[in-house]
């Protein structure tokens, strides 16, 4: 695939695949990260800190992704990742919302071409006890380092975690984390209106960039018949940790 076709499809269209991601409650009162048109809860990017192994054997550091996968999303990424001065510290997702796929993979992608490892999991900033979510967003903005905790029970990873996910060199996935792969469908975030005949084409064309993203992280393909099957049945999946293995979304059992 080209770099034109892919700079179209991923960054410069207004046009791209969402899905309806893991709901979580969020303060009105957090500031909008991005430009105009970014939710609140678009996904920030910061380095944390914890005890030894907190993030695996031998880890202790960690960058921490959090939020909603936005049109904007890989700008923060690639600005974190640009600040590491080679430092190759684990990524770790935790996603929720109506995330842009688009964005998804190519977050995936970024994470790929620059060698870092990803996991699952919700960081917990020491800072932010006792603080509300303003002043909480406030500490993590200016990406860090903060010292925190990482919690990896009872996790979540929905259909945009897995793509960002799949850019991992290695990666793994907490036990008893919950896979839960949505559905997609087309949206225009300045313009609701979008014909069928343009929807079906769209969905297609996107759908092949997928399977190509899916084939170089390899990843089996599988997992986008699930999603396709998702969205013409307007439900969700959850992937046992069996699958996890078998479909190549792990490299490895568990974190």
């Amino acid at each position: 695939m080209g770099a034109l076709s892919l700079r179209t499809a991923v960054f410069g269209g207004l046009l791209t695949l969402f899905a309806t991601g893991l709901a979580q409650a969020q303060d009105p009162h957090r500031p909008a990260v991005g430009g105009i048109g970014s939710p609140v809860d678009a996904m920030i990017f910061y380095v944390a800190h914890g005890a030894e192994g907190a993030c695996g054997p031998g880890c202790a550091d960690w960058i921490a992704a959090e939020g909603t996968v936005q049109w904007d999303t890989h700008k923060r990424l690639i600005a974190i990742l640009d600040r590491q001065a080679g430092r190759k510290l684990p990524v770790v997702i935790h996603s929720w919302g109506p995330a842009n796929l688009n964005v998804a993979y190519s977050l995936g992608r970024i994470l790929r071409a620059r060698g870092f490892d990803t996991t699952a999991g919700s960081t917990e900033v020491e800072a932010c006890q006792g603080k509300n979510e303003a002043d909480c967003f406030a500490l993590k903005r200016p990406g860090g380092p903060l010292d925190a905790k990482l919690k990896t029970v009872d996790m979540a990873c929905d259909l945009a975690c897995v793509l960002v996910l799949a850019g991992g060199v290695h990666r793994t996935l907490p036990a008893g984390t919950k896979v839960v792969l949505s559905g997609m469908e087309i949206h225009n975030r300045l313009a609701p209106n979008v014909s069928e005949e343009r929807r079906e084409g769209l969905t297609v064309r996107f759908g092949e960039l997928y399977r190509i993203y899916l084939r170089d992280m390899g990843v089996d393909t599988e997992l986008l018949d699930i999603v396709d099957r998702n969205s013409e049945a307007h439900r969700q999946t959850e992937l046992p940790a069996s699958e996890w293995l078998r479909l190549h979304i792990v490299t490895a059992a568990s974190l």
